[in-house]
C-alpha cells in the first residue's frame, strides 16, 4: 500500500500505542522520560499573595500621595501587622503581601526621605503582585500522564513535593542492518563493502528518542539467516530493520516478514529519500523496514520510527520539529514527492540554504547539515526569500 507523508505518518500514529509498562523513577534521573501519572497541587500556588517587584506594598485607594514607610518584609518573611491608610511597607520579590496592602509600586517609581514615601502615579488593586492560587489551587492537575519530562516539568515535580514519580518503561529497540555488502565498522571493507553506518546512526537516533537500542548482527541476503534474525528481533518492543526492502532480486525482508505472519500497514510512501519504506506489525512487535541509503535511513527514523518510540514511550502526542525559514536560493524539484532536503538552517532559525550533496549516500553531506528542506509534493519551484518549511535535525 502506497501513502503520502502525511498519510503514513498518521498510520503510525493511529496503529502504536503506549506499552502499558511502567515504573518509579528519581525525578533528579527522571528527565527525557515520560510521565505515567497525573500530578496534583498539594497546596495553593503561590502559597500566599507574593509580591512580584522590588519596591512598596501599598493600598492603591492611597495613590498618587505621600505615604509613611511603617517596615519591610523580604522574602522567607511574614510582616507582623497591617497596612492602614496612609501607609506602605518596603517589600523584596517573592516576599509575602502585608495584611491590608493590595498592590506593589516598584521602588523605581518611588522618592524616599527616611520614613516617607512620594508616589506620583496611581495603580490598580492587583498590581505587581500575585495572588494565592493564581498558578495552581491545591488539588489541581499540574502535569498530565503522556507529556514528556523536560527541565520544566522537573520543576513542577520538584516544587509539588515529588522526589519519586511514576514513568513509563522505555522501550527496547533492536536494529538489524541486512546486506551482504555490509561489513561492521571496525573493519577493512573491501572495494565492493561498505561500513555498517546506518546502525550506528540508528541507534544514536533511537537514544535521542528516550529508547534503549540494541544492534543485532548483520543479517545476510539469504533467507534462512535473515528469518533467524528477523525472529530475534520481534522479541523487542520495536524492530528496526535497515535495508532489503526495495524491489530487488535479494530483498527479501518482505518475503520473511510475510512469511512469519506479518501484517503491512503500507510498504511505499510517496517521500524522497526513503520512498520503499515498510511499516508493519508481527508476533505484537512493530517493525519498521527502512531503505539501505543513509539519508534515506535517517529521514524516516524521524519521520515515522521516532513518532513510533514516543506512542510506545507513552507520548500522547508525538510532534515533529517542523518550522518556516526563508530561502536563501532557488529550489526546483519534480512534483509528485515530499522531499527532504540536506540544508543549513541560520543560528536565528530565520534562513535556510540547500546543502550541495551527491544522493543519499552522502553522508558527510548530512553531517553538514543541521536540517533538510521540505519540498511540497505539489509544488515545483521556490524562489530566494520564499518562505519553506524545515524539519530539523
Amino acid at each position: 500500500m502506497t501513502y503520502s507523508f502525511e498519510q503514513a505518518r498518521e498510520s503510525v500514529l493511529r496503529e502504536v500505542g503506549g506499552l502499558g509498562a511502567s515504573e518509579q523513577a528519581l525525578t533528579s534521573d527522571s528527565a527525557g522520560r515520560v510521565l505515567a501519572e497525573d500530578i496534583f497541587a498539594d497546596r495553593d500556588y503561590p502559597p500566599f499573595a507574593r509580591s512580584a517587584r522590588d519596591g512598596f506594598a501599598v493600598r492603591a485607594a492611597d495613590l498618587p500621595g505621600e505615604l509613611r514607610v511603617i517596615g519591610e518584609v523580604r522574602a522567607g518573611e511574614v510582616f507582623e501587622g497591617a497596612i492602614g491608610t496612609g501607609e506602605a511597607v518596603e517589600i523584596m520579590t517573592g516576599a509575602p503581601m502585608p495584611a491590608g496592602a493590595d498592590a506593589v509600586v516598584m521602588i523605581e517609581h518611588t522618592r524616599r526621605s527616611d520614613d516617607r514615601l512620594v508616589i506620583e502615579r496611581s495603580l490598580d488593586p492587583g498590581d505587581n503582585f500575585n495572588p494565592r492560587g493564581a498558578e495552581a489551587r491545591r488539588g489541581d492537575r499540574v502535569l498530565t500522564a503522556g507529556v514528556p519530562l523536560g527541565f520544566a516539568e522537573i520543576a513542577v515535580l520538584a516544587t509539588v513535593g515529588r522526589t519519586c514519580v511514576s514513568v513509563h518503561r522505555m522501550p527496547r529497540v533492536a536494529i538489524l542492518p541486512t546486506g551482504d555488502e555490509i561489513v561492521e565498522a571496525g573493519t577493512q571493507p573491501r572495494e565492493f563493502q561498505i561500513r555498517n553506518s546506518n546502525a550506528w546512526s540508528l541507534a544514536a537516533q533511537t537514544r535521542r528518542a528516550g529508547a534503549i537500542p540494541e544492534i543485532l548482527p548483520i543479517a545476510r541476503d539469504e533467507y534462512e539467516s535473515t528469518r533467524a534474525s528477523i525472529e530475534r528481533g520481534l522479541a523487542f518492543d520495536l524492530l528496526l530493520l535497515s535495508g532489503g526492502v526495495s524491489a530487488g532480486k535479494y530483498d527479501i525482508v518482505e518475503r520473511v516478514l510475510a512469511d512469519l505472519g506479518a501484517t503491512f500497514f503500507f510498504d511505499r510512501v510517496l517521500i524522497q529519500p526513503g520512498q520503499p519504506l515498510v511499516f508493519g506489525r508481527a508476533r505484537d512487535t512493530f517493525f519498521f523496514g527502512l531503505p539501505g541509503n543513509p539519508a534515506s535511513t535517517m529521514v524516516t527514523f524521524e519521520l515515522f520510527a521516532r513518532a513510533a518510540i514516543d506512542r510506545l514511550s507513552g507520548v500522547l502526542k508525538p510532534w515533529l520539529p517542523l518550522l518556516r525559514a526563508k530561502l536563501n536560493s532557488e529550489v526546483r524539484h519534480k512534483p509528485g514527492l515530499t522531499r527532504f532536503l540536506p540544508a543549513r538552517l541560520s543560528d536565528d532559525g530565520s534562513t535556510v540554504q540547500p546543502e550541495t550533496w551527491q544522493g543519499s549516500g552522502d553522508v558527510a553531506a548530512l553531517a553538514r547539515a543541521n536540517a533538510f528542506l521540505v519540498a511540497d509534493a505539489d509544488r515545483e519551484t521556490w524562489n530566494a526569500g520564499d518562505d519553506i518549511r524545515v524539519l530539523i535535525k
